[in-house]
């Protein structure tokens, strides 16, 4: 019997059909699998049609040959053609088992000649599901519908085999644990912590990528304690693992950890903003420091900043996500430097600081309020309304998302009769530092600063 959640997929209209009636006419044997069968039948949206087949890539291209609009060949090494038909991007996969030999970081590529096999090589059983077409039965060795019914994570084979042929799962089963909310097995968790250190074989770009779906996720506080109680993050985060040490004998500040963690599930889903709140105080350890009793973490945050930086290089973010994060991380603390009220000096430097970080920014300092002191966080949500108060207030009266003199580095060479160099970018510098503590001026004000400044320097007008 076929679920009712799978009918709208099988319509005489849908393109699942259409490609299966395609492959079977050639002799070939066609499944709708893995994700995109999990999430039509939990109900969740799903994007791309992956499908498998007992058909070679050489086959499969030949087969949607005339009736595909594009085809795409970027994982035939990996047994996989893509599709795209009416906008719709479809995968199709030979029948395949693939393992990680020895200390490779690439999975070795093997075909497999049933469905039976492709599904036991898979992740977990609620991905090792199966709808046959085009006459649709349900495929279902390792009783993945079970399994989805009780939100339960469980390897098809043995948790050492799984996890072996692949360590990218360890980390992937924290990955559904975040986005699905399901619970893992103890077996699959005793394995991790067993076999955590083989997590070395597999390359930055796929644990980032594993890392990016999982710190997103709507259940992301027990992903990232199951990191860390298993230490997984340790193979490729241990400055998060590290938080757990920033703590202090007197238990004022006795669990950064926990802190970081509530940040993150506090913020909104948005990449960069939750890597920044997984980061923000990872400076921390390094920065304890207790004197007559009293714990501080001075600067933690331009430590921080450095530490995100080399971090998420490392882990092969690009370079735009790692400026914004560690910028965010850098600037998390300057709205408590400002606990007497904000000038609008103040307003203007932290508005032309965070760029286009003002909202996230802003996000990330009120998410970092975790404290049971009601009384403190009041006082700390009251600056951050003060803040968001006055920057509108200046906005009205300035253009404050426009920051800048009323000249620009070709006028000052104009009018000093200077040649580009050190010291155009000098002069702009000066106009900039007017501009933020005194707020609009006019060109003809521009000039007198430039002939004081000029005059300082012993720089004749020409």
């Amino acid at each position: 019997m076929i679920p009712a959640r799978l009918e709208p997929i099988l319509s005489g209209d849908a393109l699942a059909p259409a490609l299966a009636d395609l492959l079977a006419s050639a002799g070939f044997q066609v499944f709708l699998v893995g994700g995109t069968v999990r999430d039509l039948l939990l109900g969740n949206a799903h994007t791309d049609l992956d499908f498998a087949t007992n058909a070679r890539p050489e086959q499969v291209k030949q087969a949607v040959l005339g009736w595909a609009d594009e085809v795409f060949s970027t994982g035939e090494a990996f047994g996989t053609i893509g599709v795209i038909k009416d906008g719709q991007l479809m995968e199709i996969t030979t029948f395949r088992s693939e393992v990680y030999r020895d200390d490779s970081r690439k999975p070795q590529v093997e075909y497999a000649s049933d469905i039976e096999t492709d599904l036991g090589r898979r992740d977990f059983t609620v991905n090792a599901i199966a709808l046959r077409l085009p006459e649709p039965e349900m495929v279902d060795p390792h009783n993945g519908l079970t399994d989805l019914g009780a939100k339960l994570l469980r390897t098809p084979l043995g948790p050492e085999i799984s996890f072996g042929d692949d360590p990218l799962r360890m980390l992937r089963l924290y990955r559904f644990m975040s986005t699905l909310g399901f619970k893992a097995t103890p077996a699959a968790l005793a394995a991790v912590a067993t076999m955590r250190d083989r997590l070395s074989i597999v390359s930055a770009e796929r644990i980032r990528d594993e890392l990016s779906k999982l710190i997103v996720g709507d259940h992301v506080t027990i992903a990232l304690e199951g990191l860390v109680e298993s230490r997984l993050a340790d193979e490729f985060l241990p400055e998060f693992t590290a938080l757990a040490d920033a703590h202090d004998p007197h238990q004022r500040h006795k669990d950064v950890l926990a802190h970081t963690v509530a940040v993150v599930a506090k913020t909104s889903p948005a990449l960069e903003l939750r890597l920044a709140a997984l980061l923000h105080d990872i400076g921390k350890p390094d920065t304890l420091s207790i004197e007559d009793r009293k714990v501080s973490f001075h600067h933690h945050e331009v430590v921080g900043s450095r530490m995100a930086k080399a971090r998420l290089q490392e882990l092969k973010y690009p370079k735009p996500i790692v400026t914004d994060v560690a910028r965010l991380v850098y600037l998390h603390m300057r709205p408590h430097t400002y606990a007497l009220g904000w000038t609008d000096r103040a307003v203007r430097r932290y508005v032309r600081d965070a760029g286009h970080l003002l909202v996230d920014l802003n996000e990330l300092v009120r998410c970092d309020v975790t404290t049971r002191n009601e009384k403190r966080a009041r006082q700390i949500e009251r600056r951050i309304d003060e803040l968001e108060q006055r920057i509108a207030e200046l906005r009205q009266q300035e253009e404050l998302d426009k920051l800048r003199p009323p000249i620009d580095g070709n006028e000052v060479m104009a009018y000093l009769g200077i040649s580009p160099g050190p010291a155009v970018g000098e002069a702009m510098e000066m106009l900039m530092e007017y501009r933020l503590d005194e707020g609009p001026f006019e060109v003809e004000e521009a000039h007198r600063l430039l002939d004081e400044w000029a005059a300082q320097r012993g720089i004749e007008r020409s």
